[in-house]
């Protein structure tokens, strides 16, 4: 890890709030609701906030910055994401696809130099606040389904333009780092050898469930180049955790019979040592040598404070050492140390 990240990432802000829940993306939720979740991260501890101004449409940014703006912005590290505009319009179609944001915004896809800026200067006014300190590049991934002509083009558009763009800007002090946010290995591994990002926000690909891929391929590129990593939905958006859903996308309630298979052996593991199951996917994803940070999403004032007092519980090695055994841990991932 590049010692730049180490100074970005320091130990309290290893464990941070994500803005998906808070964005309306599963169930609506009250501004009062968000503003209790937020309330309870601050009074725990939490001070590492990451939001998008894709979550609820800008939503999810107004809300966090309803609350962050009121703190001194040196207390706490705040990162949002790039590539997507909005614009109000009366025709707007934000219910097609964050239906429960209310949201008056229609998007605009947008990966140029110009559009980066004015994406930071637009996230900026949502927010409230006078910097972001990390700037991920967002979903210019295979899974986002929502591109024109697929994710290649928009990757291009944001290699000639958005890259650099954020290079600078991190090189006169604007933003303190920047990568790319994607749900999948692929754009990872590329904008490494492309471009010179500092950190990367892998969301859903270093999970209980599913961490084969990361640790054998992504993590090793990125050690190679020092690139260091924020790990986000360690949960699989909550289905480790009993949500009915895997992943995101309009149908991720089809959820493989391969992974309720898994979820039920560890479930099982889980049960004959005594642990709780949230609890060791939230440890097994912050464990990584290559992950700086761990972002969890929550939407109410218990979860969040569930999510971080289970960082700070104890787990018994023997129950690591039987999902080993049993083959549900791949042979080359990292085991959380034990809590002191």
């Amino acid at each position: 890890m590049a010692n730049h990240d180490k100074q970005i990432f320091k130990p309290e802000f290893c464990f941070g709030l994500g803005g998906v829940p808070l964005g309306n993306e599963f169930n609506k939720h009250t501004d009062k609701d968000a503003k209790s979740t937020l309330e309870a991260a601050w009074d725990v501890g939490i001070r590492y906030f990451d939001v998008a101004p894709w979550y609820g449409f800008g939503l999810s940014e107004r809300r966090f910055g309803q609350f962050l703006h009121n703190k001194n912005r040196s207390d706490y590290l705040l990162s949002s994401k790039v590539g997507k505009l909005f614009k109000a319009s009366k025709s707007n179609r934000h219910a097609e696809i964050f239906p429960l944001s209310d949201s008056p915004n229609d998007i605009v896809f947008d990966y140029t130099a110009d559009g980066v800026r004015r994406s930071i200067e637009d996230s900026l006014q949502r927010l409230g606040v006078d910097s972001l300190d990390i700037a991920f590049v967002h979903d210019i991934s295979p899974d986002f389904a929502y591109f024109p002509n697929g994710w290649e083009e928009q990757y291009e558009i944001a290699r000639k333009g958005a890259f650099p763009a954020l290079s600078k800007m991190r090189d006169e002090g604007i933003i303190q780092a920047w990568g790319i946010g994607v749900n999948t290995p692929q754009p990872i591994l590329k904008v490494i050898k492309d471009a010179d990002p500092d950190v990367c926000l892998c969301a859903r690909q270093y999970s209980l469930i599913d961490h084969a891929n990361a640790v054998n391929e992504l993590f090793p590129a990125v050690r190679e180049k020092n690139v260091a990593l924020v790990i986000g939905s360690s949960l699989n958006a909550g289905f480790i955790s009993g949500s009915p859903r895997y992943n995101y996308g309009k149908e991720n309630f089809l959820i493989p019979l391969v992974v309720i298979e898994k979820r039920d052996k560890l479930r099982a593991v889980a049960g004959r040592h005594g642990v709780d199951l949230r609890t060791a996917a939230l440890q097994f994803s912050a464990a990584a040598s290559e992950a700086v940070a761990l972002v969890v999403g929550a939407r109410s004032q218990q979860q969040i404070s569930e999510d971080y007092n289970s960082m700070q519980s104890k787990i018994p090695p023997d129950f690591w050492a039987e999902l080993k055994q049993q083959k549900l841990i791949d042979a080359n991932a990292a085991l959380p140390a034990a809590v002191a």
